[in-house]
Formats: C-alpha cells, sequence, structure tokens
C-alpha cells in the first residue's frame, strides 16, 4: 500500500530526503558489516513479563530470526499489503516482528499492550487484518485469549511460544540460518520488489481527545524521523540504547528502532518502566542514549543518593518529552550530573521538534521553547533544520503568524509527515498547500524569537471567563512543586465563568497532600498570573497516562466531575 502521491515521491527523491532504503534491507547491510554486534537485548525480569527467557541477539542473529519467520509468514498466505495486527510488549519477537514484516512487504499495525477486546475489535474492522501476532501473556493480562475472542472468525491469531493457546497456531523465534530461507526470500524479492515508500507500518494516534486513528507510514518518512532523532540525541555508530517506551509509535519507533538501524546499534529494552530495573539497566549494559518520562527525572533530580549509587559514566545524554520539562531538572542533570537533557516533541503523524543544548543551552529554554526548524532566516543547522518546515497560522485559518508571544496553529511539512488518516474524512488535516495541522497551540517566542513555545493544543484550552489559560504552561509549573511526585490541571465547569483550573496532585507515598493554598502562593511566586490559578484540588495516586505516557485530561475531567 502506497499512500504518497508520486509528486511527493519525485520531489523528496529528487532532494535526497527519501531513497529506496527500507527497513529490512538496512539490516542486512549491518549483519553483513557487523554479525557479532549486539543488536537487541529483553530487560532481564522478561521471565515474571511474559513467562519467557530473555533474548540477546547479535545481528546476524537478528536478520536470522527475520528471515525465517519471514518464511513463516509467506507459508501462511501473508505477503504485500497485507495487515497484521500485533500485540506485543517490549520484547526481542516485537523487535525481529518489524524486519520480518518489512521483508515481505507486509504492513504492522503494533497495539498497546493496555488494548483490550474493544480497542482489537475496532483495529480489526478499520484494517480487515490476515492475521494477529501476540503472546501468551503480560503478567496477569492474557492477550491470546483477548485476541482470540475479540477477532472476528477467520482471522488467525499466531502466538510466541510454547504456551500458545490450542485454537492459536504457535510460531518461535529460530535464530539460525535455516536452509534455503536466504534463497526463497530473495527469489520473493525479486518477483515483489521492495518499495521504500510502501507503508510499512499503521500506527494508532494516542487517544489523548478522541478515538485512536489509524497513521499509516512508510520506510522513508520513519528513516527522515530516525535521522532528526539520532541527530538530537548525539546517536553514533555502534552506540547502545536503553528504549523504555512501546515499541508502538514515534517515541520508540522513531527514537530507537529506525536510529538504531541507521547507526548499528545496541537496543536494550524496558518495559513496563521500572525505576530500579531501569537503572540497573543503564549502569549494567552501558547505556550511552536513552529516553525517561520526566516524572522519573524529577525524582533522580530530587534524589542525588540515589543517583550516586551507580556508574552512569557511559551515558552521553538522556532524552525526554511527551510531557512538561522542569528547567531547574535540566540544570540539575547538567550542573551536578554532568548528563545533558534533550526535549522531543513529536507525534505519530510525523511532527519532529528537538531541543538541544547546542540549539537552547540555557535550561528554561530548552524546557519549554524549540526551535523553529525550517523557518526563514534561522540560524539552526543539520538534517533537521534542511528538511523541515514549520509556520503558525491563526487557528482554524491559514493566515501566518509571525509576531512573537501570540498563539496559533503550528503547522508542520517535509519528508517525517505522514499523507493522511487511514479510512477517515481528512478534511481540515492538512492546509490548501498541503501543510499538517498538528492541532498544537504554539507562540513563538525568545530573543531573537527563534523558538516556538508550546502552550497547549487548540481544543485543549481552559476558558475562564473569556480569559484563555493553556493548562500546559500550569503543568510545567506543577511539576516543580517540591511536595508531589507529579501534577497536572484541567478544567471544571462553573456557571458563572464557563471554565475554573481544577489542580490534580500526586502526593509522596510517605507523605501528605499539600493543601491548594501553598500550591497557589508557590505558583505565584513563580510568576503565574492570579487569574490562571487552580480553584480546586484533586489528589490522586497516579495521573491518567496514555501509553506514550501524555496526561489523559479528558480523564482527569471525569475524575474531577466525579468527586463533585
Amino acid at each position: 500500500m502506497i499512500t504518497t502521491p508520486s509528486e511527493r515521491i519525485e520531489e523528496y527523491t529528487r532532494k535526497g530526503w527519501w531513497d529506496d532504503t527500507t527497513l529490512h534491507g538496512q539490516l542486512w547491510r549491518i549483519s553483513a558489516a557487523h554479525p557479532d554486534r549486539l543488536a537487541v537485548a529483553d530487560q532481564p525480569n522478561r521471565e515474571e513479563l511474559t513467562g519467557h527467557a530473555p533474548f540477546r541477539l547479535d545481528y546476524a542473529q537478528l536478520r536470522n530470526a527475520a528471515a525465517n519467520l519471514a518464511c513463516g509468514l509467506l507459508d501462511r498466505g501473508i505477503g504485500p499489503g497485507d495487515a497484521l495486527l500485533v500485540q506485543l510488549p517490549n520484547i526481542t519477537e516485537l523487535y525481529v516482528v518489524y524486519f520480518a514484516a518489512s521483508a515481505i512487504g507486509a504492513i504492522v499495525s503494533p497495539l498497546p499492550v493496555q488494548y483490550g477486546g474493544h480497542e482489537i475489535r475496532k483495529a480489526a474492522d478499520m484494517l480487515a487484518p490476515s492475521a494477529m501476532i501476540t503472546i501468551g501473556r503480560v503478567r496477569e493480562t492474557p492477550l491470546a485469549e483477548n485476541a482470540l475472542a475479540a477477532l472476528p472468525g477467520g482471522v488467525p491469531v499466531l502466538v510466541f511460544g510454547a504456551d500458545a493457546p490450542a485454537q492459536a497456531d504457535a510460531i518461535e523465534i529460530e535464530t539460525g540460518e535455516q536452509a534455503g530461507v536466504a534463497a526463497r526470500l530473495e527469489q520473493f524479492q525479486s518477483d515483489h520488489p521492495p518499495d521504500a515508500n510502501a507503508t510499512l507500518t499503521i500506527c494508532w494516534t494516542s487517544g489523548t481527545t478522541g478515538t485512536p486513528k489509524g497513521v499509516p507510514r512508510s520506510h522513508n518518512m520513519w528513516f527522515a524521523i530516525g535521522r532528526n532523532s539520532a541527530e538530537a540525541g548525539q546517536i553514533r555508530d555502534g552506540d547502545r540504547l536503553l528504549n523504555p517506551f512501546p515499541m508502538v509509535n514515534m517515541g520508540a519507533l522513531g527514537g530507537f528502532v529506525f536510529p538504531g538501524v541507521l547507526h548499528a546499534c545496541s537496543v536494550i529494552l524496558h518495559q513496563p518502566f521500572d525505576p530500579p530495573v531501569f537503572l540497573k539497566q543503564m549502569e549494567q549494559e552501558k547505556i550511552h542514549f536513552t529516553i525517561a518520562p520526566p516524572a522519573v527525572l524529577n525524582h533522580l533530580a530530587k534524589s542525588e543518593d540515589l543517583w550516586r549509587q551507580f556508574d552512569f559514566s557511559a551515558l552521553r545524554c538522556i532524552g525526554s518529552g511527551s510531557a512538561p520539562l522542569s528547567p531547574w531538572m535540566i540544570q540539575t542533570f547538567g550542573e551536578k550530573y554532568g548528563k545533558e537533557i534533550v526535549n522531543f516533541y513529536g507525534s505519530n503523524e510525523g511532527i519532529s521538534l528537538y531541543s538541544t543544548p547546542e540549539t537552547a543551552p540555557d535550561p528554561e529554554t530548552r524546557a519549554s521553547m524549540f526551535p523553529r526548524l525550517g523557518s526563514r532566516d534561522m540560524p539552526w543547522k543539520g538534517v533537521a533544520h534542511q528538511t523541515v518546515r514549520t509556520r503558525v497560522v491563526v487557528p482554524d485559518g491559514e493566515e501566518e503568524i509571525t509576531e512573537p508571544n501570540v498563539p496559533g496553529e503550528l503547522l508542520f511539512a517535509g519528508p517525517t509527515v505522514f499523507d493522511g488518516y487511514l479510512g477517515t474524512p481528512n478534511e481540515g488535516v492538512f492546509t490548501s498547500d498541503g501543510w499538517f495541522r498538528t492541532g498544537d497551540l504554539v507562540e513563538i517566542c525568545g530573543d531573537p524569537p527563534n523558538f516556538y513555545r508550546i502552550v497547549g493544543r487548540c481544543k485543549d484550552i481552559i476558558n475562564r471567563g473569556g480569559m484563555k489559560i493553556s493548562p500546559t504552561e500550569i503543568d510545567i509549573l506543577l511539576e516543580g512543586y517540591p511536595g508531589i511526585l507529579e501534577g497536572a490541571v484541567c478544567a471544571y465547569p462553573d456557571e458563572r465563568l464557563g471554565e475554573k483550573v481544577c489542580a490534580c496532585v500526586v502526593p509522596p507515598a510517605a507523605g501528605a497532600a499539600p493543601e491548594l493554598e501553598q500550591i497557589n502562593a508557590f505558583l505565584l511566586e513563580k510568576g503565574l498570573a492570579r487569574f490562571k490559578l487552580p480553584e480546586k484540588m484533586l489528589v490522586l495516586e497516579r495521573l491518567p497516562r496514555n501509553p506514550m505516557n501524555k496526561v489523559m485530561r479528558s480523564e482527569l475531567e471525569q475524575m474531577v466531575k466525579q468527586h463533585g
């Protein structure tokens, strides 16, 4: 399946932004050059997660495993353009599936392990999959049984491991070079030439504001993101990368899988997020680059004794994103720990903004601002600036905003951007001249005004008596409050003003929750305007987050309503 118009393919190929590189083709090249280099490794607690011993595959073994699985899929009648629903945690099998599907031109549609029967049925209705690939269980969740119960009749369920249910088709990872497999694949690819512009994945939007939508992405779109991510994270040949993000969307695929295969890196897997295991992996695997949620980095920044227990001398820098970053956290890591934080902002659709120590040395800037990549007269250099294009327009319009401190919608264009949602009306998704409407509300800022500040979602603004309030702005300040583990704000209805602000906070396990007055005093001290102060507070055990670790504000609003 190719979604990209031929004119776009021709333009980006001519500019050198796209080429004929496929995911499996890149693996084949690396395995020839570095057969013994570690390619992928499971988390040490894999057995308690799925009941199976962890894998560690070098590049030769990864190529063999992908080729063997690819031929196994061909044996089951799966080939070019066929969709595979895949529901696996961050384990080697999921890594192998991407390369195997690439080798035969199949499309991977990965589902978060949190998805249940309802979401599986919706995805199946939209994709008409040729099969679903999963595993027996993740902890206590019976993924294979859930898939069998949810899928319509006739869709086979392929399950990794000997513990597959009787109704499923058991498959295994085979890392040896099997007779005839290489020749068979070579002949198959001769008959069905791989196309880097064909759809490789259909991921699903994170669904913070509505029903998830399918996002088709080609090999070329992914490699464009991978090059940008590698540049931002200073990823080098042979680096060791620790991936804690689910390999189902932009954070992990664009941040680890594609940068990893571009630079022949060793990708170490982690999930679900377990801080003690994560820190031990960073030390024992001699990790050069990783990504961690803001809440975890905030905790480490407040816990110098914990940080000093480990040897992180190999670590070059840490990425973060999906939620606001705190300037004090960035400063602590840089000054006390000698590790720089890179602020990532992206989406499945192809947004790719990065704020690095080079573009934003000041922690205040790096925490909340992103370089205006691809905009006119900007000083930025590198592959991202050469390929990405951005601009700001009035919400629901196309009139460009060039003045600082005026909120508008961020538009995005370039080789990282998808072509449109699957099976969904795409009216209003792109401007008349083809730029993607991100739905993100930003303002031009900085001195000189070379940056964007994310101020929220276009439909996420709190309207307090006609005064528009960005919840993201308050989230950033709230995360710095020392008496809570994490915090976010949301709207709640008010008869007189329409909406007011509620602070939702998670206190320390052994500590008492602060009073609303204490939080507001802190926010005022940080310079927040009084009309933006929370007028209600809700104490929670944890904030509701989607698989990308973004706070689900709509769920917060429902919780506030339930508590009255």
